[in-house]
């Protein structure tokens, strides 16, 4: 099934190029269907970026997807262009009293920051609070799977002696959990974070269920006991070049950064083994499938 999205989003272009059926909210009112409604609060400095990386995975079901896009109100960036924030996307005060199937809570680049001291805390504290009692099911990614960690379960995080950054294999703990179905039981996942977590303390955790993790890149997939919650310390949602970038971005910035690990076929730059993009659907899909359609009432406004 189609994604919908609003008709001029610049992410329409990029996934109809990639042969991925677009649905305005006009077509999408004339099908005799309810769409799963998904939140995504976007945190990323990159959020054109970002936006178009989460739908690309989200379009890759069945199922009908209707995106809302929230940015916070207490923190506003600067790459992003004001005119895109203030067509497509939502303010947290503007969507607190609907419901929601889903929501995403993507990374963002605060990980040297005390929680506290975000500027968007307090308001992310009451966006965590909603998806407690609002939505099916909430996916934390990155610095927002550390936070969400922290927040529920008073998990903290701890600083790293360099950039873990490069793409790294996992090894599959639980082998029949629905999110990771048709997984290899050995996979590969994009990590770009300067801040980790303790496999112990989420073993120590009655409330938590680790699923994947790495050797370099420790705890990488843990999902809550009550399906509400499922925590990706990395990104499956990057592009081919997303860490290329990156890579580019700190050597012209002159901070200390070697090149992404695993990433390049044969030490080349420029060749890029992109080797984690099947996995990354299939924990999408698997979500939407196995943590949102499958447990989220038909009347949304019993969630």
């Amino acid at each position: 099934m189609p994604i919908i999205v609003p008709k001029d989003i610049p992410a329409t272009k990029t996934l109809q190029a990639e042969n991925i059926i677009v649905m305005n909210d006009k077509r999408a009112m004339s099908q005799d269907i309810r769409p799963l409604e998904i939140a995504i609060i976007n945190l990323m400095p990159t959020k054109i970026v970002t936006e178009t990386q989460l739908m690309r995975l989200l379009s890759n079901s069945p199922l009908q997807v209707n995106i809302t896009l929230i940015s916070t109100e207490s923190y506003v960036g600067k790459n992003t262009p004001v005119e895109h924030l203030q067509r497509f996307y939502k303010t947290f005060a503007e969507i607190k009293n609907k419901k929601f199937d889903g929501m995403i809570i993507t990374g963002a680049p605060v990980e040297d920051i005390d929680f506290a001291d975000v500027k968007y805390w307090n308001e992310l504290k009451e966006i965590f609070e909603f998806a407690r009692k609002n939505v099916t099911s909430t996916m934390f990614i990155c610095w927002g799977a550390q936070a969400g960690l922290y927040y529920y379960y008073g998990i903290e995080k701890h600083p790293l002696p360099q950039k873990l950054f490069g793409i790294y294999k996992h090894k599959k703990l639980v082998k029949y959990d629905r999110l990771l179905k048709g997984t290899d039981d050995r996979f590969f996942m994009p990590h770009s974070r300067h801040t980790t977590i303790s496999e112990e303390d989420i073993k120590n955790c009655k409330d938590l269920v680790l699923l994947a993790s790495s050797k370099q890149a420790g705890a990488a997939i843990i999902r809550s006991k009550d399906n509400k919650f499922i925590f990706i310390t990395g990104h499956p949602e990057y592009d081919r070049d997303t860490l290329e970038l990156e890579y580019k971005r700190d050597l012209a910035k002159g901070l200390p950064i070697a090149p992404p690990e695993n990433y390049y076929v044969d030490g080349k730059e420029n060749a890029i083994n992109m080797c984690w993009v099947s996995t990354a659907n299939l924990i999408y899909m698997n979500w939407l499938n196995h943590y949102v359609y499958q447990l989220t009432p038909y009347e949304i406004e019993e969630i």
